[in-house]
């Protein structure tokens, strides 16, 4: 009992005391111990949270938790020094006013930091996806806590800010798999050999070189139009970035098939008839 009324007396040494502030050896200690134990809690958090992230993606989330450490850190030591009976209350008063206006000024810093923090744990983007997000299409070139870079298909660079893709529609052409799907729309003459249309088009399509043979492009009858019958070729490319380019190379060689086989592309036409009641 007496040993224990010793340590009593020890904790209860003052170091420095005021009016509203008295830091004896028990605070001391106690914060010493809650930055202990914070550390390994957050250690522990960290470890879970990072576990299956690739390296690049836990080097960066590990930037904003040493942030989010920080933060932590004041709380435990507002909490500490509460549960010791140091009156805090002169502290709180007089950083009241400087936390609401941070925190209305990073609002919108905190919404893209969460949100990149939620994109490197979800993993839903990476680095090389083709994307298309308010009817831009573009390559993801580098991810960051606050924002995405991406360059577009005119190589324009694009800084979107992370909280873009939790508030706006995202898609990820290259989520699934790096292989695409395209298309390209083919109107022909009435009365052309439509088997013979068929082949042509399965021909150009399978001898270009950036053309996958695996799955194999398709051929698509699909309407009758007013001015043509209408035909669809599905292929299939590795690289969707590159898409409009081999869409054109196809173009001009169907083009060019077109015309050695006398195969027409009609330009839509109107028959106008004139009436005169005289008559």
């Amino acid at each position: 009992m007496e040993f224990l009324n010793q340590i009593k007396s020890i904790l209860s040494y003052s170091i420095y005391k005021s009016s509203n502030i008295n830091i004896t050896i028990g605070l001391v200690t106690a914060l010493i111990v809650a930055f202990v134990l914070t550390n390994l809690i957050l250690k522990l958090i960290r470890l879970v949270v990072t576990r299956n992230l690739p390296a690049e993606d836990k080097n960066k989330f590990i930037s904003i938790f040493q942030f989010i450490q920080y933060l932590v850190y004041i709380f435990v030591i507002m909490f500490t020094l509460n549960a010791t009976g140091v009156n805090i209350s002169v502290f709180l008063t007089a950083s009241a006013a400087l936390f609401i206006g941070l925190g209305f000024a990073l609002q919108q810093l905190f919404q893209d930091l969460i949100s990149g923090v939620l994109i490197i744990i979800d993993q839903s983007l990476h680095v090389g996806d083709v994307i298309e997000i308010n009817g831009k299409v573009c390559k993801v070139e580098k991810i960051s806590l606050r924002s995405t870079k991406a360059v577009t298909r005119n190589q324009r660079v694009m800084v979107i800010p992370n909280h873009m893709f939790l508030t706006e529609v995202l898609f990820n052409w290259t989520q699934n798999s790096a292989i695409v799907r395209e298309d390209l729309t083919i109107g022909v003459a009435y009365g052309s050999d439509t088997k013979l249309v068929k082949e042509i088009l399965l021909k150009v399509a399978t001898r270009h070189d950036y053309i996958l043979n695996t799955p194999s492009p398709k051929v698509e009858f699909s309407d009758f139009g007013d001015s043509a019958l209408i035909f669809v070729l599905y292929i299939f490319v590795a690289d969707a970035f590159s898409a409009p380019s081999i869409k054109s190379e196809l173009r001009f060689d169907i083009d060019d098939e077109f015309r050695k086989h006398k195969i027409s592309i009609p330009f839509p036409q109107r028959d106008v008839h004139i009436f005169n009641p005289k008559d």
